[in-house]
């Protein structure tokens, strides 16, 4: 008896319907993923970013008068529907996920991460401007009005972005505001009544300053005057190329301020002057003006601009370096004696402190900065720079009291980073070059557009607070959100880690006193 098989005709309409079916579960999952994934509960139950929920709730995108809520991914991916938006989504699940697993909360930055340089790389503009569309809506201030304009106009030409203005929208920061500040802070921690004179300086030594008609003092110490090599050996490293060739430089003695120029300070200043008139220290010279109203006061600065780090010792900050002059000249006025910015010969020689190695301590910039093979096996090495330096790896992402660090040879703090520091010098790349190799207290080229800086800051890397390292102020920059025409002389609206120390300049008979 035989058997037969019969073939079945293979049916592709049931496979079709099965991939259907399986597209549709996929699609269906995914978008239910994708929706989940999204929701605010679910961004709070994976991020470990302290306060980061009561910050939200506290913004204008939460608490605001229509009550509209702006959810975590409309801020912190590009607008939904787009491959960009599922890319990101994806690249930002997957970091943050690691850095829940793998890395050690209590040693991020936190403060840092709140600041605009790092907010900027973890919001979208596109997303901004998605939900934003009119950027003159009806109720918009007058200030509004030419803040946006002024983005409008420029936005592309000076990189701007909705943060510059706007940082504090999707998470509250009490200390962030652009609004003109319409207090006049106190100074902090001192008492007793004003003094009634300055410190009289009968020799070449250290002093304390005292500020008439004021609680606040200072501490100078005096540098001794001398010789050094200016400038930094084409084999140092890290180095740049305006810090060459090197020069041999002769220092007459002078008095430098033992710490950056403090809030307490500076607060003093503003409060005793309470002004708003805009006087150019040019004219202030050349008339040879004296009394009260020869000196103009500054403008009230947009926010707090200590930034909610606290004033007091801390280092004032985002003046320009016409505020830091007038500052000078009203702190001569009230003392009687010559105070100025120091040339960047001085400063130099003054951080330097004797030595001629990248630092006034040991150690090498590389290794500080963790380059090379073995920073990329170990990371930086910070021993050592961590006892005298202000700087990435050890600030939290803001300056610091001057007792965080230890002085240099000379009884300097804060001399490399913190702040940077103003020098009275135009900035040029070959100044150097244009230099003498003997030369006796430089001051640099006669004309410019930017001011020499030094120090490095509290943002800075370990490279930059080498003692040869040179930087300039970048205006255009640094003014890139004033909607201001003409733009404020005394503050700037874009930069935090800047600050000055002041010199006094000696008469004859003390500097006598010292070649003794």
């Amino acid at each position: 008896m035989k058997f037969s098989f019969r073939k079945k005709a293979f049916n592709w309409k049931y496979v079709a319907i099965l991939g259907f079916l399986i597209g549709a579960m996929v699609v269906i999952m995914s978008s239910k993923a994708i929706k989940y994934t999204s929701t605010d509960e679910f961004c709070m139950s994976c991020h470990v970013h302290p306060h980061a929920e009561d910050a939200w709730r506290l913004s204008s995108h939460y608490d605001n008068k229509s009550g509209i809520v702006v959810h975590c991914v409309q801020c912190h991916l590009p607008p939904p529907g787009t491959v960009d938006y599922l890319k990101a989504k994806a690249v930002t699940g997957a970091r943050d996920v690691y850095a829940m697993i793998f890395k050690d909360t209590d040693k991020i930055n936190w403060e840092a991460k709140r600041q605009l340089s790092s907010a900027v790389k973890h919001t979208y503009q596109e997303s901004c401007m998605n939900c934003h569309q009119e950027l003159f809506p009806r109720g918009l201030s007058a200030d509004g009005e030419k803040a946006h304009l002024h983005f409008e106009q420029n936005a592309e030409r000076l990189d701007l972005n909705c943060l510059n203005c706007h940082l504090d929208a999707g998470h509250y920061n009490p200390y962030f505001s652009h609004e003109q500040m319409s207090h006049i802070p106190e100074t902090e921690g001192l008492s007793g009544e004003p003094f009634t004179e300055a410190t009289l300086v009968t020799g070449f030594d250290n002093f304390t300053e005292q500020i008439p008609q004021t609680t606040v003092s200072f501490n100078m110490v005096a540098i001794p005057g001398g010789t050094f090599l200016m400038g930094s050996p084409e084999n140092e490293p890290l180095r740049n190329d305006d810090e060459g060739p090197v020069r041999e430089v002769t220092i007459s003695p002078f008095f430098m301020g033992e710490i950056e120029v403090t809030w307490n300070e500076y607060w003093s200043f503003y409060r005793a002057t309470m002004a708003e008139g805009r006087i150019s220290p040019n004219i202030v010279i050349a008339h040879n003006a004296s009394g009260p109203d020869a000196i103009s006061g500054p403008t009230p600065p947009f926010g707090i601009p200590d930034q909610g780090w606290g004033s007091g010792n801390r280092p004032a900050i985002t003046m320009t370096p016409y505020a830091a002059e007038i500052y000078c000249q009203w702190l001569s006025q009230r003392t009687g004696k010559k105070y100025r910015l120091p040339t960047e010969a001085e400063w130099e020689y003054a951080v330097r402190a004797g030595s001629q190695t990248p630092y006034f301590f040991e150690g090498d910039p590389k290794r500080f900065e963790g380059t090379g093979l073995r920073g990329w096996l170990f990371g930086a090495d910070t021993t050592g720079i961590n006892t005298y330096a202000v700087y990435r790896e050890n600030s939290m992402g803001r300056t610091m009291e001057p007792t965080f660090v230890q002085p240099n040879p000379f009884g300097l703090k804060n001399m490399s980073g913190n702040v940077y520091e103003y020098t009275s010098d135009w900035y040029a790349p070959d100044a150097y070059a244009q230099t003498p190799y003997e030369v006796t207290n430089p001051a640099g080229p006669e004309s410019g557009t930017e001011r020499v800086i030094r120090g490095g800051s509290f943002e800075s890397n370990a490279g930059d607070l080498r003692s040869a390292a040179r930087n300039h102020t970048d205006s255009e920059a640094w003014f890139r959100t004033d909607p201001q025409q003409p733009r404020s002389l005394w503050w700037y609206s874009d930069m935090r880690g800047i600050g000055f120390r002041v010199v006094y300049e000696p008469d004859n008979e003390l500097i006598v006193q010292q070649n003794q």
